[in-house]
């Protein structure tokens, strides 16, 4: 028997589950079907989506939901931003609300509290983006602050740098 009103909350977790568990996301790197790849400008992990993320997301998994119908072997890539200097600053109010100085307890004792702070607030965003139904390979979630990634990114500088296609300065 179906229920006299629409309970999103209970069909959309359900379902969403069930996509996901199945692999209805995840792409084949063996296929032979022709590739379509959208990366995620990854959101920072020190807050919540906004009507922005929400819009720009939403675009997103109907281009991806689109050519996963047409049979493209689709890959929407996940991921977070470790927003520096944002999230160094949450972390040292949290510090502070503890009565404890950052400087007193030394850069690796902070960072090791950057990425407790991470670890519990990090995943926020994620859920939202769940929540919004968005259908994104969450096998390959990266994190920009990710060892592999972290690597990559110096690599590219130091060669654009080589290239002088960029350069530093004192600003």
């Amino acid at each position: 028997m179906l229920d006299k009103f629409y309970n999103p909350k209970v069909l959309e977790e359900k379902f969403y589950k069930i996509w996901e568990e199945s692999g209805s996301f995840s792409a084949d790197l063996q296929s032979d079907s022709e590739p379509y790849t959208i990366m995620m400008p990854p959101p920072n992990v020190t807050g919540s989506l906004h009507m922005g993320h929400a819009l720009n997301n939403s675009i997103q998994d109907l281009l991806v939901r689109y050519h996963r119908m047409n049979n493209y072997e689709t890959l929407w890539q996940p991921g977070t931003d470790h927003a520096g200097i944002a999230t160094q600053a949450l972390v040292e109010k949290k510090l502070s609300a503890e009565k404890i100085d950052k400087n007193e307890i030394g850069r690796e004792k902070f960072i090791e509290k950057v990425w407790e702070w991470k670890e519990q607030y990090g995943d926020i965003i994620i859920n939202q983006l769940k929540k919004l139904g968005c259908s994104c390979d969450w096998s390959r979630n990266a994190f920009t602050m990710d060892e592999n990634l972290s690597k990559s990114v110096i690599k590219v500088f130091v060669d654009l740098y080589n290239k002088d296609l960029i350069y530093k300065d004192k600003k």
